[in-house]
């Protein structure tokens, strides 16, 4: 199986001012001249990680990663205002036109994937080609499968310590449930919350147990930016209307695509890679049996290294 690509450090680092209150961290590495290439991280609210540019060819791609509103090294951390899915598309427009880029390609996983689709469908001629995995749609049928009837019948151990947190009365609806410790005025009682709510996507994410993924995503300052982001947009339908991506699909029907799904994927069913591929005729679906959802697995390493290197072929040819 391929690994990823070596550890390497960025050669710009930016600060980039896109409204009074939020500041987005940017940085680009690998070469300057190369193919353009945006890694749109998930959660929402995960911030990107230290091998979030490991996935590419650093020789053959201009690798720009940004931390979204609330996340990571963008400030203030897990703010909320002005902190929606258009916002967000309208901030990597900006970020795209800051860095005198034409054309590039989207790479994101889970929220990652949804925010590049919904950026490819309301930008088309500025994507190039798009690789994505765990395909997350933003329908309530996928918030419902991931925190109310789906993934928690493979892991009921899990999804009873998950709802631990929230009263008995709120545990039929939990996003909602989770809502209402946001505002809340015991500290240890969010964080309580926000380790819980990290906790149940580390434990259902790979196909086998992974303890570093699991202290990584519960860390105390990571756990609640991805608490409150993420409870903000779910519980908000992810600011889609039903069926937005599908529905929109067709404004982007000329740009290639690689879509890159584990077979046991319990926090984004394949049935959404599936629907995504069949309505979407220049890509490609590829089925990963040896894995769950999260990037760390190395089935799942493997097979995106792969498609990186696929869609440098073809941009290069283009």
């Amino acid at each position: 199986m391929l690994p990823l690509y070596p550890e390497i450090k960025p050669y710009a680092r930016h600060e980039l001012k896109v409204d009074d209150a939020h500041t987005l961290y940017v940085d680009e590495s690998g070469e300057r001249d190369g193919i353009p290439a945006l890694f749109v991280h998930g959660g929402p609210g995960s911030g990107c990680e230290y091998d979030s540019r490991c996935f590419f060819d650093p020789e053959k791609y201009r690798i720009i990663l940004f931390d979204q509103r609330g996340s990571g090294r963008s400030t203030p951390h897990g703010e909320l205002t002005a902190n929606t899915t258009s916002d967000l598309v309208a901030d990597m427009e900006r970020i795209r036109e800051f860095l005198g880029v034409e054309r590039w390609m989207l790479f994101g996983g889970g929220w990652g994937a949804t925010l590049s689709l919904v950026y490819a469908e309301t930008h088309p001629d500025s994507v190039a080609g798009l690789v994505l995995r765990g395909a997350f749609l933003g329908r309530q049928q996928d918030i419902d499968w991931m925190y109310r009837g789906g993934a928690s019948r493979f892991f009921p151990d899990h999804f009873e310590d998950f709802l631990r947190p929230i009263p008995a009365e709120d545990r039929g609806d939990p996003v909602t449930g989770f809502s209402h410790r946001l505002e809340g005025a015991d500290e240890l009682a969010r964080m309580a919350a926000a380790k819980a709510w990290s906790r149940w996507e580390a434990d259902a994410s790979t196909l086998h147990p992974n303890p570093r993924l699991l202290r990584h995503l519960t860390s105390s300052h990571r756990a609640m930016a991805r608490y409150r982001i993420g409870v903000h947009y779910l519980s908000q339908g992810c600011f889609l209307t039903e069926n937005q991506i599908l529905d929109n699909v067709a404004a982007m029907s000329q740009i290639p695509g690689i879509i890159v799904h584990g077979r046991f994927d319990m926090l984004c069913p394949l049935q959404s890679a599936f629907d995504l591929h069949a309505a979407w005729p220049l890509a490609e679906l590829h089925i990963i049996r040896e894995a769950g959802h999260s990037a760390t697995e190395p089935a799942l390493i493997d097979a995106l290294v792969r498609a990186t290197r696929d869609m440098a072929r073809r941009l290069s040819i283009d």
